[in-house]
């Protein structure tokens, strides 16, 4: 097993985890500064009014992008398990 072959590997899960995060995380950074807005305007200083809309949205984005981030593990899983022999040898 080289250098480069685990270089390879480890930018792969990077760039996995990466594409699993980013719908989630978009989301709910684009919520929270929407209700940051509103709070700024209306002058309502309540901590947990962030809290539910948040989870709702993250909960939609499951369901929508739910799918797409299951067979974009599972294709990086099949693709490590394609090259145990690889590093074995």
């Amino acid at each position: 097993m080289s250098q480069d072959f685990i270089i390879y590997l480890s930018r792969e899960a990077v760039y996995t985890i990466l594409l699993l995060a980013a719908p989630l995380l978009g989301t709910s950074l684009l919520v929270g500064l929407l209700i940051s807005i509103f709070q700024a305007t209306t002058q309502i200083q309540e901590q947990t009014l962030t809290f539910v809309p948040k989870i709702v949205v993250i909960l939609v984005c499951l369901v929508i992008f739910g799918p797409w981030m299951l067979n974009l593990l599972v294709s990086f899983t099949t693709n490590l398990f394609a090259v145990i022999p690889e590093i074995m040898k």
